[in-house]
């Protein structure tokens, strides 16, 4: 399966990023033997061998500088798989929390206390 192109997009700004701040990188970068297709599948190989389905962005760039700076990855195989991009959700602190329905509350009840029977007044034979 193809990446998506908001996939794509923000992995090529990210190398083209990197590319215009580190010179020895852009080198890397630059070489005919590597390209932006094969690095979107050496991340998705590397992210199935992991058998994990969430990555932090930063995990994800940095398969793709591997991919760039060791000269030991061949081109991958393509892995079928589904990428989704999920942008940082800013905090709102005007907005008030959604309600939360009352079947995800667990209620929690009182233990009651056994009474005691009813005590009898004793008597001085009882004693």
């Amino acid at each position: 399966m193809k990446a998506t192109e908001q996939f794509k997009s923000v992995i090529e700004k990210y190398l083209n990023d990197t590319a215009q701040n580190d010179t020895v990188f852009a080198q890397n970068f630059s070489k005919a033997s590597k390209n932006l297709e094969s690095c979107i599948n050496y991340i998705f190989g590397e992210v199935k061998k992991t058998g994990l389905c969430a990555f932090d962005n930063q995990e994800i760039f940095d398969m793709a500088l591997k991919y760039y700076n060791d000269d030991s990855i061949g081109t991958p195989a393509p892995v079928s798989c589904k990428v989704v991009v999920n942008q940082p959700v800013k905090a709102d602190l005007f907005t008030s929390t959604p309600a939360v329905s009352e079947n995800t509350i667990q209620k929690t009840e009182k233990l009651q206390t056994p009474k005691p029977a009813q005590q009898q007044t004793l008597t001085l034979f009882d004693l």
